[in-house]
């Protein structure tokens, strides 16, 4: 694995920069925050990530090891290549990922070219626990009784099952949600959604 690339930036397009590594130009492909912050002729040190394909070696490059990190775990979402976890990181800051994949937002998910609302709603189930903590400011609200079940529907439906369908599986998921409660926990929508998948996959 090639972790990072360092030396001065010989050209610049749109999509990449060509780093002049030991007199070997080494394409980086790179997102548009991360070409904005470089120059040609200025050293620069991008981490990377090698995508190996059967028929190609594409290098990633990325501002910092954060972005680097979200890049590989987006790629570990359903559907989500490197084309896409790129398109997700062109149009969403990670800190606005972690933030909405905190809060369940599917709108916020859905924005990057691609995704639309069913991996809007892969992103938010399959990336819970791996993104990191986003701020407790910016976090997802507490669930009460009457708010945990909607935020449910909307991803089943979003993963395409119909909406009669959605709501039976949510109240097939209600006595869990009501245990939580009782615990003086709150409801935990993505293990909800998670439960609620498993009774529409029986079914």
């Amino acid at each position: 694995m090639i972790g990072f690339v360092r030396g001065p930036v010989a050209t610049l397009t749109s999509e990449q920069a060509v780093i002049d590594v030991g007199g070997i130009g080494v394409a980086v492909q790179c997102g548009p925050r991360t070409l904005a912050a470089l120059a040609v002729g200025r050293v620069a040190q991008l981490p990377t990530t090698l995508v190996v394909r059967e028929d190609s070696l594409t290098l990633f490059g990325f501002s910092d090891e954060d972005e680097r990190h979200a890049f590989d775990v987006l790629q570990s979402v359903t559907g989500i290549g490197p084309r896409t976890a790129q398109a997700v990181l062109a149009t969403l800051t990670v800190h606005q990922l972690r933030v909405a994949v905190a809060a369940d937002d599917l709108a916020t998910l859905s924005k990057p070219a691609g995704i639309g609302r069913r991996g809007a709603a892969r992103i938010a189930l399959e990336l819970k626990d791996k993104l990191g903590p986003a701020s407790s400011a910016l976090a997802a609200p507490a669930l009460s009784a009457d708010t945990w079940s909607g935020p449910v529907v909307d991803g089943l439906v979003a993963l395409g099952w119909p909406l009669r369908d959605a709501r039976s599986a949510a109240q097939g998921v209600a006595e869990e949600a009501q245990a939580a409660l009782d615990a003086g926990e709150t409801p935990s929508v993505p293990q909800l959604l998670r439960s609620a998948l498993r009774l529409l996959d029986r079914a």
